[in-house]
């Protein structure tokens, strides 16, 4: 079946699966003890479709779905398949401002919502007149709208959509941009069923995949289509934790998964059941390069490194039986379906070995930012995606991350930009201006740090660090909110008054040392 997908939808792709593999298990919730055949899963996923569609969500719609690590979420991303609607999944995470503007900017006519993330909706409710039709999963929020599991567990087993192709988009995947606001890619059937088919050259029939990301990443649900490419099990938990990581490894035999923070996971006490589970690949990011042999030998398994983003999909891979490059610090090679080259600030490819900018091609891309034109066509030279991350290429054709041109920071598996903080920021009367970036961090991959300068006759003792953190938190969704304060005087400038961020980044080794820590008791 995995040779034909291409040709497919996701909906085909789901039928003829839940024909191939019948009553063999395809998902299971962990937290709930929930589980779906694959014929089970096809079933409830076209009860759903006929609530939708009933209800006046047709091809080409957008609904947005906000729902945690449930099933209910999986079961309305596959429903949007099927009809040829268009999924706009949201971090359950956003405050008001967040859901309003992704609600706006992506014209959803409807929303998924589950109950306990009720009260941030109803507050925004006024300011999304575009949401027209509310679906709630939940007891407590019954009066926001239509109550979509029990209005499907009565329906028909069968459903007959639109005519769905590979070109059908199928949903908008909102990332944040450096301008501060989420852009949306756009993703169409053919790049869900492209990662998909990457994730499926590496796994067997036989294989049972851990999912530990929340299903709102752009990863679970080419996890999803991995395994039901192959007839293969996904366990899903309703949220991560690195110290219960290896026990959920070991309980339902799982034989790979994606390391969340692999890091943390090592820093767990070390237990005699360390090498007592049935793993043969653990997949991660950023993994650490002092660590890397160090995590293999302590739970011996191959642990692969890997580069992705939303717009290109899991775009390099550090193939398995390519052990010798454990600790190296390269994310290995490029994925079937993308072409790479490393180009210079003029677009030319640079000598082997130099630094440049990272470009991707080739089937499945995503078709640009919704409503952003200015955005796609900065973001595309031709047919090349320009990643915005710096490259080098060493002779044996494998590939390292250098930097970033983007002012982005990317906290354990959420995009923040620079520009939004600093934008709340300064937007307290007491703050004259602020500068945002990155510093390294063995937990999270990298950590958020404002700089900030005081308006006139303010100081540190008038604004202190910790009212700056719960201003921030009233408009910024968690993890955007700034984890190290520093105040400064003045802000080295270029000629023309922006903020030389390098600079501040070289006035000393350790970039914590001296801030104010909201995670610390020691500030």
């Amino acid at each position: 079946m995995i040779n034909s997908v291409l040709k497919n939808n996701i909906g085909t792709l789901l039928e003829k699966a839940s024909e191939t593999y019948g009553a063999k298990k395809v998902l299971h919730f962990h937290d709930d003890n929930v589980s779906f055949s694959y014929r089970q899963l096809n079933d409830m996923v076209n009860q759903y479709a006929v609530v939708l569609q009933s209800a006046g969500i047709s091809k080409g719609d957008h609904l947005a779905v906000m729902l945690s690590n449930r099933p209910e979420f999986f079961l309305v991303w596959l429903a949007l398949a099927k009809i040829g609607a268009v999924a706009v999944p949201l971090n359950i995470r956003y405050q008001v401002e967040d859901l309003e503007y992704v609600l706006n900017n992506s014209d959803a006519i409807g929303l998924v919502i589950e109950d306990e993330f009720a009260e941030v909706f109803r507050q925004a409710r006024a300011n999304t007149p575009n949401v027209k039709t509310v679906f709630t999963v939940g007891e407590k929020a019954a009066d926001l709208g239509l109550d979509l599991p029990q209005l499907a567990a009565d329906k028909p087993t069968d459903f007959n959509g639109p005519e769905v192709t590979v070109e059908t988009l199928m949903s908008i995947q909102y990332t944040s941009g450096t301008t501060g606001f989420p852009k949306g890619c756009m993703l169409t059937h053919e790049y869900w069923l492209t990662t998909g088919f990457v994730g499926a050259e590496m796994v067997t029939e036989d294989d049972i995949f851990l999912c530990v990301e929340p299903f709102y990443y752009m990863d679970p649900p080419w996890e999803l289509l991995m395994c039901i490419m192959k007839g293969m099990t996904m366990v899903a938990a309703k949220s991560y934790s690195p110290s219960r990581f290896m026990p959920l490894v070991r309980q339902y035999d799982i034989t790979i998964s994606w390391a969340l923070l692999s890091y943390w996971i090592y820093k767990q006490p070390e237990s005699p059941l360390d090498k007592a589970h049935k793993l043969r690949m653990l997949l991660s990011g950023a993994i650490l390069k002092d660590v890397h042999k160090q995590f293999e030998e302590r739970f011996n398994v191959p642990l692969r490194e890997g580069y992705g983003m939303t717009e290109i999909g899991p775009g390099i891979v550090m193939p398995l039986e390519d052990s010798h490059m454990s600790g190296s610090g390269s994310v290995g090679k490029p994925t079937k379906f993308r072409s790479m080259k490393i180009v210079d600030d003029e677009g030319r490819e640079v000598a082997q070995g130099e630094v440049g900018e990272l470009w991707v091609s080739g089937a499945g891309l995503f078709k640009g930012y919704y409503r952003n034109p200015e955005a796609t066509a900065a973001a595309f030279a031709g047919e090349w995606f320009r990643t915005g991350d710096l490259f080098r290429q060493d002779a044996d054709g494998y590939y390292f991350i250098v930097g970033r041109k983007k002012d982005m920071i990317r906290r354990a598996g959420d995009n923040v930009a620079a520009a939004e903080v600093e934008n709340v920021l300064m937007s307290h009367p007491k703050i004259l201006s602020a500068a945002v970036v990155a510093v390294p961090d063995p937990d999270r991959r990298e950590e958020v740090k404002a700089y900030v300068i005081v308006a006139q006759g303010e100081s540190q003792q008038t604004i202190p660090p910790q009212e700056i953190i719960e201003f921030c938190k009233d408009r910024l969704a968690d993890f955007k909110v700034p984890r190290y304060i520093e105040y400064k005087e003045v802000f080295p400038l270029t000629p023309t008054g922006k903020i030389r961020k390098p600079n501040l980044l070289l006035e000393k080794d350790n970039l914590t040392e001296g801030c104010y820590d909201r995670l610390s008791e020691k500030n």
